[in-house]
């Protein structure tokens, strides 16, 4: 039998609405979370107020830079912004889910203008526009933007978001007449390819050719989200690229790649996720975060669909892998150095709130607590920023990416202190 002190037990009390201090995330139990809703909304307004370009709606790549100007120029990455419009969405909910009309209000029209702020920005969204400032010229990079467009229709409503996740699937499915790619599809060996080279004049992709994780997981994401999305009773399409496809159609579509992703990139015994694999090469072992979170994402749509247990037992694998192999004795996420990869645990966030929420799996929200309470514990007051590295302090004066700066209020917006 466990004795707590009633010292103890009026500190555990009182964790339930104070401020994470260093630390407690060590002590942090299941009932308790230690951060307040409105520390929630301090952390991703803090998030805003540093690094959305105000006058062009999009993110900008990190704090050295005043605008978003362009790729190189202060843009953050093209494949990043819809994970930041994403972020959004789940703060509308929020705010709706509050009974805040104010803040609802609020974050709608922000959600308004993120889109179009990114339309003006990449091309007006013509994914056959392969120029390599503004433009569209990796398969991943597009679909990450189909999932966004698929999940702003399912929440919205608003045609053009279905019209747009609907031409940008079909775009990297089939490729472009007008680039002259064959598609991300291996129609023969199946999987999808990453991307096309050279951008200009491409050659088709070759068997040897890299079919990488962060396009093969999105793809079943992006099809099983438009499964759910697109009109009951739209008949199969016909035709070697028809422009949109039926429920059953993509169903089959993310079924089908998923089944691929398994038997190449997935080590069945332990959940860990490859990078990629190149033809009938050993698959590459190194394991991110993003790529565990897309097939935690992709197996649950699956079992939501299905309601074939097997998916739901890939999607447990895959995150206990996660946080008890890749993560600190703690389950603190890692955090990765290399270009863009402060964006992981955002990723993350969305496809765990997934499994917690849809499948019933509570058992993680413990460790999800101790990341963001270790995280926020140790931001930049002076900024309301976060860093990556959820357990070290975030001075003042170091210039901080929009990528590591995103993990902690995109995990607050899905596991608020009160829902």
């Amino acid at each position: 039998m466990i004795r707590v002190s009633l010292g103890v037990a009026m500190i555990l009390l009182l964790a339930l609405t104070a401020v994470c201090k260093a630390g407690d995330f060590r002590k942090e139990t299941d009932q308790t979370v230690g951060y307040t809703q409105k520390e929630v909304w301090m952390a991703y307004d803090g998030f805003n107020k540093t690094f959305l370009d105000s006058n062009k709606y999009i993110y900008k790549t990190d704090t050295s830079f005043e605008q978003a100007v362009d790729r190189g120029n202060g843009a953050a990455a093209i494949w990043c912004q819809p994970i930041y419009w994403e972020m959004a969405m789940n703060a509308y909910k929020l705010a709706k889910s509050e009974k805040d009309k104010r803040r609802t209000k609020e974050m709608r029209k922000l959600c308004e203008k993120i889109f179009a702020g990114n339309k003006a920005h990449y091309a007006h969204f013509d994914f056959d526009d392969n120029n390599e400032n503004t433009g569209w010229f990796i398969y991943d990079d597009i679909m990450w933007w189909t999932i966004a467009l698929s999940r702003a229709y399912e929440l919205f409503g608003e045609e053009e978001y279905l019209r747009l996740a609907e031409a940008s699937f079909k775009r990297v499915w089939y490729g472009s007449d007008k680039v002259g790619d064959t598609g991300s599809y291996d129609e023969e060996n199946g999987g999808m390819f990453w991307q096309w080279q050279p951008i200009r004049n491409p050659n088709p992709n070759k068997p040897g050719d890299g079919k990488m994780a962060c396009i093969n997981f999105p793809t079943v994401v992006a099809a099983l989200t438009l499964y759910n999305n697109v009109p009951e009773g739209r008949p199969e399409q016909t035709g070697q690229i028809p422009e949109c496809q039926s429920k059953s159609q993509y169903l089959a579509k993310g079924k089908e790649i998923y089944e691929w992703g398994v038997e190449n990139l997935l080590d069945q015994k332990t959940g860990r996720i490859a990078d990629s694999r190149h033809g009938k090469g050993a698959p590459n072992w190194k394991a991110h975060v993003y790529n565990q979170a897309t097939f935690i994402g992709a197996s649950v749509l699956l079992y939501k669909a299905t309601g074939e247990k097997r998916y739901l037992d890939h999607a447990l694998l895959a995150a206990d892998y996660t946080f008890n192999e890749m993560s600190s004795a703690e389950h603190i996420l890692p955090f990765e150095r290399g270009i863009e990869q402060g964006i992981y645990t955002a990723i993350f966030a969305q496809y765990i709130a997934m499994l917690v929420y849809d499948c019933g799996q509570t058992q993680y929200l413990p460790y999800l607590h101790r990341n963001i309470c270790s995280g926020w514990s140790n931001r930049d007051e002076i900024r309301g920023i976060c860093g990556g590295e959820y357990t070290q302090a975030l001075s003042t004066d170091v210039v901080v990416d929009s990528y590591s700066a995103s993990g902690i209020p995109a995990l607050m917006l899905l596991f608020p202190a009160i829902r």
